[in-house]
């Protein structure tokens, strides 16, 4: 994929670009982390935030060329396309409202996205900006990052195959308890932004944590979302955004199922949990104990799959990095996305056809996990009503 007026060489590592992420960013830093693991990518450029002096400051930490860090994302834009040595990807950590715009820049000069979950604030956005990346001849790649882990991918593999039959009901929950007290109240930078619906969207758990919830469902099922009902809450008083949410959903094809996300759970940090049931087997995995799958056959004793051990077959291994009883995890995970986006990346620098083995979550899961976050926000206005995403 060659870009007017910029050199994309054969080989070498992808040169990164970021737009947010800057001091005390907790995001920034996964991601950052997450491109280097593997070697693959070099970060020469970043607008670390809207304020010209901490943008600057944080490009100095991390011994970038000053000229190379921005005041804004449209300078580093235009500025970026037109070196022959710009960047050829950046990952946008911003917070939600952020993203529609930024990544519409970066995408109409070619230059591939890797921008942090939810897609956008809203549906409208997310829509627009879809149709931008359908006109872009650059890459656009969204950091679901529990789709890239092994056992994520081992189970995703055993249902295609057929393993436990036609899928009927499909459990997950993401359960936290970092909100259960007015902590944005406290000037908190994570929470300020993820409760203000003007920053965040209209979703406050459920687009923080139950899209990743609903995306990882969707992604090891392969079902999609027919109508859903949902329960939202803000139990905190004051707090302008659900922190709490229940949702019943129905797939296409007769499945149902059901997903719990909560901010104001005493006792949980980070317990994201999916179970699977067909007509012959179930599987069972946690997050927080990421490296076993349970599988057990109906009328069976469960069985245990872990990653790199018997049983866990070549989906899991391509993205497995040491041998097993070492665990990996949350990084780990992440970086398997930014690999994945190597790889389709460096195709298109060489013209040639991605390998099909390549997965990561894309414009599309994004514009479902919008419209699954407006679903649940409509539903719940109207009693809990049935309603249908407006993918």
């Amino acid at each position: 994929m060659a870009i007017e007026g910029r050199s994309e060489g054969a080989g070498g590592r992808i040169r990164l670009g970021m737009v947010g992420g800057g001091q005390g960013a907790f995001i920034g830093a996964v991601h950052r982390i997450a491109a280097r693991l593997d070697g693959r990518f070099e970060l020469v450029a970043g607008a670390f935030s809207a304020d010209p002096e901490r943008s600057r400051a944080s490009g100095a930490e991390l011994g970038l060329d000053p000229r190379r860090v921005y005041d804004g994302f449209a300078a580093m834009a235009r500025a970026e396309a037109r070196r022959k040595d710009g960047i050829e990807a950046v990952a946008i950590v911003t917070p939600n409202h952020l993203h529609a715009p930024v990544a519409v820049e970066f995408l109409r000069r070619g230059i591939h996205v890797i921008c942090d979950k939810p897609l956008t604030a809203t549906l409208r956005e997310a829509k627009a900006l879809a149709a931008v990346a359908a006109r872009s001849k650059a890459l656009f790649v969204l950091t679901h990052n529990y789709t890239g882990y092994p056992m994520v991918r081992q189970a995703r593999a055993m249902v295609a195959a057929g393993e436990l039959g036609p899928i009927r009901v499909v459990q997950v929950e993401y359960a936290q308890d970092w909100l259960a007290t007015p902590l944005e109240a406290t000037g908190q930078k994570q929470a300020a932004w993820r409760t203000d619906p003007a920053r965040s969207g209209a979703g406050g758990a459920t687009g923080d944590i139950g899209t990743h919830a609903y995306n990882l469902a969707c992604f090891v099922t392969g079902l999609r979302l027919e109508a859903l009902a949902a329960d939202l809450q803000a139990f905190v008083p004051g707090r302008r955004v659900d922190d709490n949410g229940h949702v019943l959903m129905r797939f296409e094809g007769g499945a149902r199922g059901m997903l719990w996300c909560s901010q104001v759970a005493p006792g949980n940090e980070n317990a994201l949990r999916l179970r699977v049931y067909g007509e012959t087997a179930g599987l069972e995995w946690a997050q927080e104990d990421p490296n076993y799958l349970w599988f057990t056959p109906l009328g069976a004793p469960k069985r245990l799959i872990t990653r790199g051990g018997a049983g866990s077959g070549p989906a899991a291994a391509r993205v497995t990095r040491v041998p097993p009883g070492h665990p990996e995890g949350y990084l780990e995970g992440f970086a398997n996305i930014y690999a994945e986006a190597a790889r389709a990346i460096e195709a298109a620098r060489e013209g040639r056809a991605p390998d099909p083995a390549v997965t990561f979550p894309g414009i599309a899961e994004g514009l479902q996990g919008v419209a699954f976050v407006d679903a649940c926000v409509r539903s719940s206005r109207r009693g809990a009503a049935w309603v249908r995403p407006a993918f």
